[in-house]
């Protein structure tokens, strides 16, 4: 639906462009864009290799181990039905590490191995309790550097590019808390309903 939308977008601006006599306006704008999507992420990808080597180096450490240590409760707590030395525990711990420092990008291969682990657990073509759990915290992660955003602040010249820290924290801690208690009401609804 998405991608219909974008589509219709693009193509009543070129319409109206065409009747309207801007044709040279769209054409500059369409290839500075351009340009400036390459510089961007040529941009991002050093900040995504600084982070990436700090986390090999927490992970070598012992960083990342000791911050997986402090959440295996937490986690525990929040899948039940995934034993405790399964490895579907481990990519989700790791995903949960990356999404904190802010390394989306890098937490998704282990995001993906989290959910084919939890796949082979449920054996179903539904998707798990654990798997809708993973998702809705994956999807609000809490983070403590934003390291994309800061990125883009720096890119584009902010005085103070990591200002947002702060409330980067504070927003994200309440949309997970907000996410684990939407996915726990509504699994104590369908529970209820399913008796």
């Amino acid at each position: 639906m998405v991608n219909i939308i974008w589509v219709l977008m693009a193509v009543i601006g070129i319409i109206y462009a065409m009747f309207f006599g801007t044709m040279d306006d769209v054409n500059e704008a369409i290839f500075q864009s351009a340009d400036d999507a390459v510089m961007l992420s040529i941009s991002l990808v050093s900040v995504l290799v600084f982070w990436l080597g700090l986390m090999r180096i927490a992970e070598e450490s012992g960083l990342l181990l000791a911050l997986t240590k402090l959440f295996r409760p937490i986690i525990a707590k929040l899948f039940p039905d995934i034993p405790r030395d399964h490895p579907a525990m481990g990519y989700i711990l790791s995903n949960i590490s990356a999404n904190v420092f802010g390394l989306g990008n890098a937490a998704t291969p282990m995001g993906i191995k989290a959910m084919e682990e939890m796949k082979k657990l449920g054996q179903s073509d539904q998707a798990s309790r654990s798997m809708i759990t993973f998702l809705a915290i994956n999807t609000s992660s809490i983070t403590l550097i934003p390291t994309t955003v800061i990125a883009i602040r720096m890119k584009y010249d902010s005085i103070t590019p990591t200002e947002i820290v702060g409330t980067t924290i504070m927003a994200t801690f309440i949309s997970t808390i907000g996410a684990i208690m939407i996915d726990r009401l509504f699994f104590h609804l369908r529970s209820r309903r399913n008796s």
